[in-house]
């Protein structure tokens, strides 16, 4: 059982290898901040592979997953680094992990992740999901587009090449008193004869 009270808050965070530098709650309402910084060794540097010096923080704000029914805004304190060689083209660069956040992304890894189950496999609009972590329509569908566009690359080999794809409603049964209709469309390699994937509605 962990009784440090550091390590409890960093483990209800749950980001890994990083500090909890404080929580700001501005009260109900809004988002709690939480702020966190890497615990990483430094860096060498990523052109000449010299030491580096350092140059302060900059702070990048993430959508995180929602906390105790409270949206969160995850303040990432990232090392900025400066290379001293006269000689090197990197004249600095700011530290990246995309275990917390790919560059440029506006969620947390884990958050993007959570959002592309609950669109691509759920089946929920994004304007619905958006509303969980507090954020707006392209913050979440910006992500589930590259965590999704990543999966699809990555699962080539399932199906194989496709030359010709076939789409087709087919009316499983007839639920409840009034025999609703359910239907399940079907996303079919024409030119194998298999099915590709199998949606219910």
């Amino acid at each position: 059982m962990e009784t440090d009270p550091t390590r409890m808050c960093e483990k209800l965070v749950g980001l890994g290898d990083v500090d909890l530098v404080g929580i700001n709650d501005s009260g109900e309402g809004t988002p709690l901040r939480v702020v966190i910084r890497s615990r990483k060794p430094r860096p060498a540097c990523v052109a000449c592979l010299g030491r580096v010096w350092s140059k302060g923080y900059r702070t990048a704000v993430l959508v995180d997953l929602p906390a105790f029914g409270r949206a969160v805004r995850l303040g990432w304190r990232k090392r900025r680094w400066t290379c001293p060689n006269p000689d090197c083209a990197q004249k600095s660069f700011v530290e990246q992990d995309p275990t917390i956040g790919p560059p440029r992304a506006l969620l947390t890894s884990r958050a993007a992740r959570w959002a592309t189950i609950q669109v691509g496999r759920r089946g929920r609009p994004v304007e619905e999901v958006a509303e969980e972590p507090g954020c707006d329509w392209h913050t979440v569908n910006d992500e589930v587009r590259r965590w999704g566009e990543a999966l699809l690359e990555a699962d080539g080999d399932r199906v194989g090449k496709v030359e010709a794809v076939g789409v087709d409603e087919t009316l499983f049964w007839r639920r409840g008193q009034f025999r609703n209709k359910q239907w399940c469309t079907s996303v079919v390699d024409v030119g194998n004869r298999q099915p590709v994937r199998h949606s219910p509605r």
